[in-house]
């Protein structure tokens, strides 16, 4: 993940300086345990100022909305109590070439700050934290305690104290480029390796993109680059040095990040906000997305392992219990032929009713014929109240396992792409994946003491995939078991048609159909294959697909979420691999 540097970081800021000073800030509100979001409103305009301090991932930027749940986070509270109501008057770096950034909040334009919040961009070490007028600190983010650093301890009460000053050299716009070849060649090695060693202010993402822009290969050394090179590279070490004097920036997205100088660009962005936005944003979510899903993953198979061991077992016991007419028969055998039976017996052979054929029944010695024949009435009436014991034992755990292979089914085909599974794409495959482990949390399959639940009822119901068939007929398609039952029980019409891979686990798909009209062989192929492509079966080549129509499918009562029974069904073979998914 690309951190923020100061270049993007002087950008960021400048742009929000233009566009968001002076503002009154209305609400603090804290998205997670790394990121605030605070409410600004102007004379012309209201929205979102984000401030993170991921250490992969902290930055500041303008932002959406945050979700309409309730904040549960004691540092957003503590903000708000202190700043509620006051303008955010100034945006400062405190010192020259320092990602650390004083917002500072007064109560109108033009009087002395109030209060102070420090946002530290400075990747693993990065921090937000409030102070008065004075700098002393009143909360923190991250609390540091003397144990932790003696160098730089932050805690509440304790005097504000900046981070250690930057001891390379800070580059120059007057310095020229005698002087400046001299500083980076001075011991031979890589461009890029020697440019990071004589200056500060400097980062790897922002020299390689300047590089590239000097057509310079990074690990170049020093000492075979010509006169031409050292003179490109110059050129664009003083264009990058005017953009942060003139704060005039090219934001865009690169092959493999962004850049706020235009080099290397793919897109051009129309400003600094929305660039960071999305990046962050997309990069945190790809992030939780691999491992809630690693986590659901790893949780359902050890479940489902525990299950099938359980299934197995009972049917073990139910094939032991199909022997139960056999006892019977060998008792009715040795009653019918007691005059046979000598004392110390261990075995006696007897023909058999039917077939006459000998059958040889075990005996036990210390115990007569009736006694043994007893004892095999009694092994016949166990093994038949066993069969009725098991049975629906045996039924309640296949119950299980179906409806966690469902879900398991669903985790599996989200996210997906041809060249690489395990892709996040979109915020939508992101909620749906956390609607899953929300679902296995009330199922009590998972335990999460700090659950709240972000469902968004509004939001499911546009969060399903959506494609057009070869007639322009709507289809709807499932993410997980949560969406199955909206779709079906909810949102369908009396006149759509519903689809699901024949007895394997996959997503409820709809067709939606107006009154009237009538789907043709091609959108009902179609169908069929998303109903394969979205099922367990996706590596198939052909997979029985069955539709019907909706008043002919049920939920039985007290069934999981995503479980339902159809009946008068047709069946078409389904295509996976003719699906391009979306």
């Amino acid at each position: 993940m690309q951190p923020v540097d100061f270049t993007t970081l002087t950008a960021a800021c400048s742009e929000i300086r233009a566009n968001w000073l002076p503002s009154r800030l209305e609400q603090v509100y804290q998205r997670d345990r790394y990121t605030i979001a605070i409410a600004l409103r102007t004379l012309k305009q209201r929205g979102w100022l984000e401030i993170s301090w991921h250490p992969q991932a902290a930055h500041i930027c303008i932002t959406t909305p945050p979700p309409r749940i309730p904040d549960t986070f004691t540092f957003s509270q503590q903000l708000i109590h202190q700043l509620a109501g006051l303008a955010l008057v100034a945006i400062e770096a405190i010192a020259p070439w320092e990602r650390v950034i004083d917002l500072q909040f007064a109560r109108r334009p033009g009087e002395n700050a109030l209060y102070h919040v420090y946002a530290e961009i400075m990747g693993k070490y990065s921090n937000v934290i409030l102070t008065d007028a004075s700098n002393t600190i009143i909360t923190a983010a991250h609390q540091v305690s003397q144990q932790q650093s003696s160098v730089r301890p932050i805690q509440t009460g304790q005097p504000y104290e900046t981070p250690p000053k930057l001891i390379g050299t800070i580059p120059n716009l007057s310095e020229s480029q005698q002087r400046w070849q001299e500083r980076v060649s001075l011991v031979p090695g890589a461009i890029k390796r020697q440019l990071l060693k004589s200056y500060s202010g400097l980062s790897a993402a922002l020299l390689e993109s300047m590089l590239l822009a000097a057509n310079i290969p990074p690990e170049t050394s020093t000492d075979t680059l010509k006169p031409d090179d050292w003179q490109r590279l110059f050129e664009r070490w003083q264009e990058w040095l005017q953009a942060l004097d003139s704060s005039k920036f090219q934001p865009a997205w690169t092959k493999d990040g962004y850049t706020v100088m235009g080099w290397g660009g793919v897109e051009s962005v129309k400003d600094i906000q929305e660039l960071l936005n999305r990046y962050y944003t997309d990069q945190l979510n790809q992030q939780l997305f691999s491992q809630l899903r690693h986590q659901l993953s790893q949780k359902l198979n050890n479940i489902l392992g525990k299950l099938h061991n359980k299934a197995q077992t009972f049917k073990t016991r139910l094939q032991q219990s199909d022997r139960a007419d056999e006892y019977r028969q060998k008792a009715d055998l040795l009653m019918a032929h007691l005059q046979n039976w000598q004392p110390g017996m261990r075995e006696i052979i007897i023909p058999d009713f039917e077939t006459n054929q000998p059958i040889a029944i075990a005996l036990q010695p210390d115990k007569n014929a009736v006694q043994n024949a007893q004892s095999l009435y009694k092994q016949h009436q166990k093994l038949k109240r066993a069969r009725s014991a098991v049975e629906p034992l045996l039924l309640e755990v296949q119950t299980e396992i179906d409806y966690l292979e469902q879900v398991q089914a669903a985790i599996s085909t989200m996210g997906y792409a041809y060249d690489q599974i395990d892709n996040y794409q979109t915020p939508e495959d992101l909620q749906a994946l956390e609607e899953i482990r929300e679902e296995l949390i009330g199922q009590k399959y998972l335990e999460d003491p700090e659950y709240r639940d972000r469902t968004n009822n509004e939001a499911s119901t546009s969060n399903f995939y959506h494609y057009l068939t070869p007639s322009g007929f709507e289809v709807l398609i499932g993410r997980n078991n949560r969406q199955n039952d909206q779709l079906t029980f909810r949102v369908a019409g009396d006149y759509d048609l519903w689809f699901h891979a024949q007895e394997i686990p996959g997503s409820h798909v709809l067709m939606r159909l107006e009154p009237g009209a009538v789907a043709e062989e091609a959108d009902l192929q179609f169908v069929a294959n998303l109903a394969a492509y979205y099922s367990r079966a996706r590596q198939s080549d052909q997979v029985p697909v069955v539709y019907t129509q909706l008043k002919h499918v049920y939920k039985p009562k007290g069934a999981k979420p995503g479980i339902a029974i159809y009946k008068q069904e047709s069946i078409l073979w389904g295509k996976p691999q003719l699906v391009i998914s979306h």
